[in-house]
């Protein structure tokens, strides 16, 4: 199993939940954050002097799933969430090693 971490734009979360339901993922949690990366973000003037902030709104997607969906997914999260322009985002990606649905006991993917 694995475990990604899709970080990107707030207007791409409704392209990101289709693509994790497309290939079975009908779990995630999402979070709002705020970050940059290379883009360095913007400078917003705040009332302190010499004080800047230059992060920019982001959403986190976070979802397990089979390792075997796991090409399609980025696949399709390339072809669908890309702009072609700095500050689209990434996707980390972990080992998995178990899960345990709380309710039943269920574990490994069948408790996905």
């Amino acid at each position: 199993m694995k475990k990604i971490e899709i970080y990107t734009r707030p207007e791409k979360l409704d392209a990101i939940k289709v693509i994790l339901s497309n290939h079975g993922c009908h779990g995630m949690s999402i979070f709002t954050v705020m970050g940059c990366g290379r883009q360095k973000g913007y400078v917003a003037e705040m009332s302190l002097p010499d004080f800047s902030i230059n992060l920019l709104p982001k959403i986190c997607v976070v979802s397990v799933m089979e390792d075997s969906e796991l090409d399609d997914v980025l696949i399709d999260i390339r072809e669908n969430v890309n702009s072609d322009t700095v500050g689209d985002g990434k996707v980390f990606i972990y080992d998995v090693f178990d899960v345990m649905r709380v309710r039943t006991g269920e574990r490994g993917e069948s408790a996905l």
